[in-house]
């Protein structure tokens, strides 16, 4: 009124600027509104240290060298978190790193998005998820797949069980049994021997891919080192030239191993030597799977000895066989020692009426005299003088009266002396 009464015109009232601050707080305070999810503050009081353990198995047989790896799965109640721990035995030939994924939130759904749009991060949001793990996504018997892996949930704890029973009504816990079935074992054929070595030998080729010896008896080769028992065998050949040949064929007890030898004879043609060194033969008829070796007691006087296909009789022994085998006559056939006790027989007795009725240098003066004489003759068939022994031997007791022998020794004028013969 005072300045339009001076002549000033003043505009309309306009109206007042509002200050924020004074109208924050002249705003009532409002009150809080209770979220209509979860509340995870109060999930984490509920459920904090509270934990769901799940064992599972991770089958990675796909990939090279893969196998199955038994897994613990831990879900955290308090803030729907899991975890995978891998569990490790001795000597499982993996590194001792026992988290397998750690502690985190696993999305279950995605949510649709524009497959040509770049993407390189490796984060997930939450708006980028539709839906995430939860305790009713595991129960025994179900296959789940966190983070690209699969994992099959055989059993778990007490507690889980509990928690299932209570909130989710389930009451079937039985659990699966993931045991590996052991392997049908094949049969191995083992193939025929090809000749070559010993059948144990040749076996190793067969039982590994680096081959070794055979194992040996150390006992019994300390126990019969240098013994060794040697036989004199015939050649049993269609073949005229072998009939007179005479080998030496000696049985090591250390190994069982049997040595041939040929003495050399001069003028005969045959260098004579080693004729099979010493190695284990077989019996005919035997199989390599089951293979038979001759033995001590299979060489009597007189039986026939295959070696390789070749085929010899045994003629005569050593002494030290008889002995051998009257030490050890439990051991033994009683028929093996009784041959060989037979052949020796007829030298014993020669032995014995030599020591006990003659002398043993008068003897000697009497071979050398009756060798003089025979060598002033002309040279006579040994093997039919031999023969004719054999012949009037009916009993082959090994002696003759005195009649039988002097009718051999005038058949072949042996000795031409009276006096000589009669001292024979």
């Amino acid at each position: 009124v005072f300045l339009e009464s001076q002549g000033i015109v003043v505009n309309p009232p306009e109206e007042l600027v509002l200050d924020p601050y004074t109208e924050q707080h002249r705003t009532p305070v409002p009150k809080r509104i209770v979220p209509t999810g979860p509340d995870p503050f109060r999930q984490f009081l509920a459920y904090d240290t509270k934990v769901l353990r799940f064992y599972a198995i991770w089958d990675d047989t796909n990939c090279a060298f893969g196998d199955h790896h038994p897994c613990i799965i831990h879900y955290f109640l308090a803030d729907d978190t899991v975890e995978v721990r891998e569990v490790h035995k001795r000597n499982d030939g993996r590194d001792p790193f026992p988290v397998l994924m750690r502690r985190q939130r696993l999305p279950k759904i995605f949510v649709d998005k524009n497959k040509n749009f770049p993407s390189c991060v490796l984060e997930i949001t939450d708006h980028e998820v539709q839906e995430w793990y939860s305790p009713k996504d595991f129960a025994i018997g179900k296959t789940v797949t966190l983070l690209g892996r699969t994992f099959l949930i055989y059993d778990c704890d007490k507690f889980t069980q509990d928690f299932y029973r209570e909130k989710y009504g389930i009451t079937d816990f039985q659990p699966v049994d993931v045991n590996k079935k052991p392997l049908e074992k094949v049969p191995q054929v083992i193939p025929p021997y090809n000749g070559f070595g010993i059948p144990e030998d040749s076996l190793q080729n067969c039982l590994s891919l680096f081959p070794k010896p055979p194992r040996k008896d150390i006992i019994k080769m300390l126990e019969n080192n240098l013994k060794v028992l040697r036989y004199q065998v015939a050649l049993e050949s269609p073949v005229p030239e072998d009939k007179n040949r005479r080998f030496i064929l000696s049985y090591f007890l250390a190994d069982d191993t049997i040595g041939i030898y040929e003495p050399p004879v001069r003028n005969s043609g045959i260098p004579g030597g080693k004729y099979l060194r010493r190695t284990k033969v077989t019996k005919p008829g035997s199989t390599p799977e089951n293979p038979i070796y001759y033995e001590p007691s299979d060489f009597t006087i007189g039986s026939t000895i295959e070696v390789f296909g070749h085929r010899f009789i045994i003629t005569d022994a050593d002494e030290y066989v008889l002995n051998y085998l009257e030490r050890n006559a439990e051991s033994f056939p009683a028929a093996t020692v009784q041959s060989i006790r037979d052949h020796f027989l007829p030298r014993k007795v020669v032995v014995e009426t030599t020591s006990s009725g003659f002398l043993k240098k008068d003897l000697d003066d009497l071979i050398v005299e009756v060798q003089k004489e025979l060598q002033l003759q002309e040279p006579f068939n040994t093997k039919q003088f031999h023969e004719a022994f054999h012949h009037f031997d009916k009993e082959g007791s090994g002696f003759l009266d005195k009649a039988s022998f002097l009718t051999i020794c005038d058949r072949f004028n042996v000795p031409t002396s009276t006096i000589l013969l009669k001292k024979v």
